[in-house]
Parts: structure tokens; C-alpha cells; sequence
């Protein structure tokens, strides 16, 4: 039986566990004292007690080699100071230690916590970032949501700070991935939220990776100068790719008191002054960073904003690219279609609310005429189509071209269908919060990176249609996890889906179903991207073909791109079960 000795404080609560005499003549002895298995270590006339499983990978310490105070565990080689526990390898985290007294011979453990394990796990989130340790991020993710009851916003932000500040290069696929995890998170199950987070903060880690900081330059001094002169002087300084002083003067509008509203209409406005930037990437970055912002309440805009100013000022210009230009100056086209937008606007303004063109607008869209896509483009909103409209039309129609894309091109086109998509639902996310002149170029721009890519669908592959309902559309979904598991199945995935939704299948678990087999994935930052803009259009879409049609395109893109090696899952699925308490290694 085992005797519990009453502390002299009210916070320890020390717990017979040995003789002496049995530990100093094993070495080592394993114990079990109440929830836990602690290994006692005699070393130079001492008693010492550790959790028995290393920190690292589970693996039992009781037998470890002990010398000098250190023990080091025989599977991978971690150290561990035998009295406080604290490892001398940061990627194998510290042991948890117990103080130990000797009364009357006998061995007495203290089992009440000595460290406060909220504050360690986020100590040791920073170091897996600073180290890009996956395998740590993972155990401090999934510890800190635990504590936090499910709520990821502080290790959202901690990983939004962290890559804003180490990556020369300012925000990229990392920091957008992170952002598509939290996006992405109400969708999912509950017990994907803690994979997806994790494996947003290793892609910010992974880019950040021996990157030097980035230090914001300082607002301009005692500066009167009004919001609409940064404005232009901004625009003057991407257009001069001069990425210092483009930053001087954001953060001189944030410090001066620019709303969201007027940070957001700089930022799109200077990416709309050229054609189709960086294939799409650069808006969709801003777009991203004023979302990562919106779940922090915009704590620490300067610092986030202001790593979109790389990027932004030396992105490549689709007006310099011959595609754009032979053999239809699609350049030209826009610029004779943005003179006339204020008028159009103006036209359209009194009309809105009464727009129903939709479906006579998608068919010329996808059409061979880009003169024709332009001017109709410009009808749809002089007949009271509003900005957002438009924006949703040409964002579906940008998904069409994926939803059709035949499986005999090239695997590397499928990244061409893809990039116009995302860039269009970023200039609808975009002018949902701020309708701009400026931000509807993108689009006209997002239009035709759509016309250009018309050979993609050809043959277009066939749309799923209606079938009878399904008697259970439960077993039809749990079907779809085995057929991602073999290669070139893109059509059958589209189908299941397609069935599974006109079927009366519930879309809320499709989308978690999506989720989830998107993070047992390998990380990749399109797929990525293309499920996260496909759920944004689909939640204003809805049960509706066009909604369908958004999923399947999800669906078969995600099918091109699976299976991978899923490496990174299996390190989470290291750290749940370490986490749950599972003995990996011991019999």
C-alpha cells in the first residue's frame, strides 16, 4: 500500500516510492506512483526522479546510461540534467523532474507540478519555430489548444509575428498557408483544428529558416501629410520597385490613423496598377495578411503590412509578358475597358440590387473573345451587376476552368488553372471589404488570366450531373478517403463528390471530409490555397450547381496532387499520441 506523506506546505505532495537501498543497488529503478512512471536514478551519493518517457519520442529512460548527472536516453541520444530535468537538445524538450527526500531510508517523490506547463509550451512553440522543429511545434500546438479550450488565436498570432519578422523576403507561402489553416479551422473537425494549425505554424517555420529579420522602417517625422498623399506616394514608389520608401510611407498612414478601410484600398490599389502581378500571388498575399490581421483585431498591423511591401514592389508585370500582349494586346483591351469604369459605375449604381445575368455572362467568359469579355464585363455593370457580383462571377468561372480541366495536359498546367482562381476569389474577398475603382481592375485581370488559359479545356472535361438521390450518402463519403489513397483518380473524386451533394449528402461534412484529407497531405502550398478559396466561394455559393461545381473542382484538384509520402502527419500523429500518454516503446 502505498503511504502518502502530509506536506508541511500546501503545495507539495510527496509520495513514498523506494527504499534507498534498492535503488542504490540497481542504479536505476522504475516506479509507479499513482498517473505516472518515473525512473529513479542513484548518481554520486544521490537520488534522482524523471518522468520515464523521454521527452522526445517516448522512448523509456529507466536503464539509460547515467554519468556525471546527465542521463542520455539510447534511442536518439538526449541529455537530460538528472535534477532539473532541462535538456541540453532543444529539439528533445525538457523531462519533467520530481523533488526527491530520503526519510528514515525510504525514497519520498514530489508529484506536484514544478513548472507551469502553459508558459513551457509556449516557450517551446517559439523554439520549434526558431528551429523549424516540426515535431516540437506539433506537441506545443496541440498542449496550448488544450489549454486554451480550443482556441487557436494566440498561436496563430505568435506564428504570424514570428514569420513577418524573420523572413527577408516579407510574406509568402508560409505566412499564407498559416493564414489558410486558421481560415480553414470552423470547417473542420474538432480534431483536425490542431493539425491544421500545425501545419501552418512548420510552414512558416520551414520558410523562415535562417532567414535575418526584417526591421519596419520608421514613419515619416511629425509628418501632417494626409492619407490620400500617402496613397499616391505609394503608388509612385511600387511603380519604381523602391520598397523602402513604399514602407515608410504605410507605416506612416498606420501610425497616423489610417482605418482598415484606407490601409486595404492602398495596398490593392498599388497591386492593381499592374497587370495580374506575380501570376496572381501578390493580391492574394495582401488579401491574406488583412484576413490574418481580422482574427487578431489587427494587433501588430505594422509589422504584418508592412512584410507585404517586398513582394509587392518587385513582383513580375503581366503588361511585360508576351502572353499578354501576342497575339491580342489583352493589355490594351483592359486599359480602354478601366477609362471607362467610372462611367459604367455611375451608369450601374442606381440599377443594383436588380442584376440577373449571371448565367448569360459565364458562357462569354469562358468564351474565345477577349474583347468581348471585356465589354461584357463592362454591360454587366452599367446593367446594375455590383462590383462584389462581379467579382463572384468571374471567381466561378475562374473555377470552371478547373472543375474542366482535362487530365491529359501536363501536370504542371494544373497550377496554371489554379493561380487565376485563387487571385479572383482574392479580389472578391478583397472587394467585399473595400469597393474600389482601383481593386475592380483585378477583375478584368482575373478575366482574362481565365481566357488565357481556355486551352486547358479542351476537351473540357465533363461536369458531374444530377443523379437519383443516393440511398445513403454517409457510405458514399466514406468512400472518398480510399480513392484519394491511389493516384489519377481526379474525375472519380469529382464524381463522389458531385454525387454525394445532389444526392442530399450534408455539405458541412463533406467539407470537413475535404479538410481532412487535405492535412494528411504533405504540405503544399496550392493545394492549400485552392481548398481554402474553394470553401469561401462555396459558403456564398451554397447548395447550388455553382457550389457543386466550385467543390469538385476542390476535390479534383487535391486528387491531382495525393497521395504523397504524409510524413508530416505521421510527426503529428507522434505528438497526439505522446500527448494522450500512450507508451509508444514501452511493453
Amino acid at each position: 500500500m502505498t503511504q502518502t506523506f502530509e506536506p508541511t506546505t500546501g503545495t507539495d505532495r510527496y509520495t513514498r516510492a523506494a527504499k534507498l537501498a534498492d535503488v542504490q543497488a540497481a542504479g536505476s529503478l522504475l516506479v509507479n506512483l499513482e498517473k505516472h512512471t518515473i525512473a529513479l536514478f542513484y548518481s554520486d551519493n544521490q537520488v534522482y526522479a524523471i518522468d520515464n518517457r523521454c521527452p522526445h519520442m517516448g522512448f523509456p529512460l529507466h536503464g539509460s546510461t547515467c554519468k556525471d548527472g546527465i542521463v542520455t536516453c539510447p534511442w536518439h541520444y538526449a541529455r537530460f540534467d538528472l535534477a532539473s530535468g532541462g535538456t541540453f537538445d532543444s529539439w528533445a524538450d525538457d523531462v519533467r523532474a520530481f523533488p526527491v527526500e530520503i526519510r528514515d531510508g525510504e525514497v519520498w517523490v514530489n508529484l506536484t507540478p514544478q513548472v507551469d506547463s502553459y508558459v513551457h509550451q509556449r516557450q517551446r512553440l517559439q523554439d520549434g519555430l526558431e528551429q523549424s522543429i516540426s515535431l516540437v511545434i506539433a506537441k506545443s500546438v496541440i498542449a496550448l489548444l488544450e489549454d486554451m479550450g480550443g482556441d487557436a488565436t494566440e498561436s496563430f498570432q505568435t506564428g504570424l509575428e514570428f514569420g513577418t519578422r524573420y523572413n527577408k523576403e516579407g510574406w509568402g507561402a508560409g505566412l499564407t498557408i498559416h493564414t489558410c489553416m486558421m481560415n480553414l479551422l470552423p470547417y473542420l473537425d474538432a480534431e483536425d483544428r490542431p493539425l491544421a494549425l500545425y501545419q501552418g505554424l512548420s510552414a512558416v517555420a520551414r520558410e523562415s529558416t535562417n532567414a535575418p529579420p526584417h526591421f519596419v522602417v520608421h514613419p515619416l517625422p511629425n509628418s501632417t501629410v494626409d492619407i490620400k498623399t500617402l496613397k499616391g506616394w505609394l503608388r509612385q514608389f511600387i511603380e519604381r520597385r523602391d520598397s523602402e520608401a513604399a514602407e515608410r510611407c504605410l507605416v506612416s498612414a498606420i501610425r497616423m490613423g489610417a482605418d482598415r478601410k484606407q490601409i486595404a484600398e492602398m495596398l490593392f490599389a498599388a497591386a492593381t496598377d499592374h497587370r495580374y502581378i506575380d501570376v496572381g500571388h501578390t493580391l492574394d498575399f495582401i488579401n491574406k495578411a488583412l484576413e490574418a490581421l481580422d482574427a487578431l483585431d489587427w494587433r501588430g498591423a505594422e509589422k504584418v503590412l508592412a512584410s507585404l511591401i517586398s513582394s509587392l514592389a518587385n513582383a513580375s508585370r503581366m503588361e511585360e509578358s508576351n502572353s499578354w500582349r501576342y497575339p491580342v494586346d489583352l493589355v490594351a483591351i483592359l486599359e480602354s475597358a478601366f477609362e471607362q469604369l467610372p462611367t459604367v459605375l455611375e451608369e450601374g449604381r442606381p440599377r443594383w440590387g436588380t442584376w440577373s445575368g449571371r448565367e448569360e455572362l459565364v458562357p462569354i467568359l469562358l468564351g474565345e473573345d477577349a474583347q468581348a469579355i471585356a465589354d461584357a464585363l463592362l454591360t454587366a455593370l452599367k446593367a446594375g451587376c455590383t462590383q462584389e457580383q462581379l467579382a463572384g462571377v468571374v471567381s466561378y468561372t475562374a473555377a470552371l476552368r478547373v472543375a474542366r480541366f482535362n487530365t491529359n495536359n501536363d501536370f504542371g498546367d494544373w497550377n496554371t488553372a489554379h493561380h487565376p482562381f485563387t487571385f479572383a476569389n482574392a479580389v472578391h474577398q478583397g472587394l467585399r471589404r473595400v469597393p474600389s475603382l482601383e481593386l475592380l481592375r483585378g477583375v478584368f485581370d482575373a478575366a482574362m488570366s481565365v481566357y488565357l488559359n481556355r486551352f486547358l479545356n479542351v476537351p473540357p472535361a465533363r461536369l458531374p450531373e444530377p443523379k437519383q438521390p443516393v440511398e445513403n450518402p454517409e457510405e458514399l463519403l466514406q468512400q472518398l478517403p480510399e480513392l484519394l489513397n491511389r493516384q489519377q483518380q481526379v474525375n472519380e473524386a469529382g464524381q463522389l463528390v458531385a454525387q454525394y451533394l445532389y444526392g442530399g449528402g450534408d455539405s458541412q461534412k463533406l467539407l470537413a471530409m475535404i479538410g481532412k484529407l487535405m492535412l494528411r497531405e504533405n504540405r503544399e502550398f496550392h493545394v492549400i490555397q485552392e481548398v481554402e478559396a474553394a470553401f469561401r466561394q462555396y459558403s456564398f455559393l451554397g447548395q447550388t450547381p455553382a457550389g457543386i461545381h466550385v467543390l469538385v473542382a476542390a476535390t479534383r484538384y487535391l486528387a491531382a496532387h495525393s497521395p504523397t509520402m504524409r510524413s508530416q502527419v505521421q510527426t503529428y500523429q507522434i505528438a497526439h499520441r505522446l500527448h494522450k500518454g500512450d507508451r509508444l516503446f514501452e511493453e
